[in-house]
């Protein structure tokens, strides 16, 4: 990769809690371009525990440097939120270690209220930012 080209993102979106994470998306798209960065593929899934296959694929991709996983695990009356961002995050940092591919990891929660994770949209941006930042220590 030439040295100055823009680093391309490839962003899986959750569509549980919608109105939150299309505000995450849009706040990574953002801070990416900020960053000299860009996002350029976007998978939506049902739900953060579905985000392990689109994660893959999108790291198996030549034209992908890196992906940021962006949802919100809400609390729930059970233990599912737990169980939830358990299994996603350690599937998440396996991947980055198999592709050898940074992925930022945007997902707030466990054990949030609906405000709390509307106060934690900003956090979309750490996971680009972690991203990048990787990408471009890695290549030296």
């Amino acid at each position: 990769m030439v040295k100055n080209s823009k680093i391309r993102i490839g962003a899986v979106v959750s569509e549980f809690n919608y109105d939150i994470t299309m505000m995450m998306l849009e706040r990574a798209k953002e801070h990416a371009e900020f960053l000299g960065a860009e996002i350029t593929k976007i998978v939506k899934v049902p739900g953060v525990f579905d985000m392990g296959l689109p994660i893959k694929k999108l790291l198996e991709r030549s034209d992908v440097d890196g992906v940021v996983a962006l949802g919100a695990v809400i609390e729930g009356e059970t233990e599912h939120d737990e169980i939830v961002i358990q299994h996603a995050s350690r599937k998440i940092a396996d991947l980055a270690v198999e592709y050898d591919k940074p992925v930022g990891l945007g997902i707030s929660g466990p054990g949030m209220t609906r405000l709390q994770a509307e106060e934690r949209i900003e956090r979309a941006k750490a996971a680009v930012e972690a991203v990048v930042k990787l990408h471009r220590r890695l290549r030296l």
